[in-house]
């Protein structure tokens, strides 16, 4: 997910029983559905056991109710510069080291395929990325050292 949609995120979007979220337009305008890894899912039932009663998953004291900026954050996890575009370029990095199908990393992006006509007649299911998405959690996990 982008940050904006990230930052934005509301407990209504997310399926803790299917394990999966929803997000009803994106920054390319197009829905996506995505499977919760085992480790986000259990990372999101616990931040569900202490929301609070805020909509959102990143909840703010600002005026947008939601988290806005992460300079901060990021400043206390690293030492080094680094932006939120980076972990997106890590996990497909990390999504095509394990050889993870062209089309099923497209969609964990949210990336359209412009002129591909193929790309049109393939029906990506929640279901068909759960693998996907798990291979690249527990790569990450990984390389955590977890």
């Amino acid at each position: 997910m982008r940050r904006s949609e990230v930052m934005k995120l509301k407990w209504e979007n997310i399926n803790l029983h299917n394990k999966s979220l929803h997000l009803p337009k994106t920054k390319n305008g197009d829905p996506l559905d995505l499977p919760l890894s085992n480790f986000l899912f259990d990372l999101l039932s616990k931040r569900l056991e202490s929301r609070q009663g805020s909509p959102y998953v990143f909840p703010s004291t600002g005026k947008t109710g939601h988290l806005v900026e992460t300079k901060k954050f990021l400043q206390r996890v690293a030492t080094n510069e680094i932006h939120i575009d980076d972990l997106r370029r890590t996990y497909s990095t990390v999504a095509e080291s394990l050889d993870i199908p062209y089309y099923a990393l497209k969609r964990l992006l949210n990336h359209r395929i412009s002129g591909d006509v193929t790309s049109g007649y393939i029906v990506t299911s929640v279901e068909r990325l759960r693998q996907p998405v798990e291979l690249i959690s527990r790569k990450l996990l990984q390389l955590k050292g977890e």
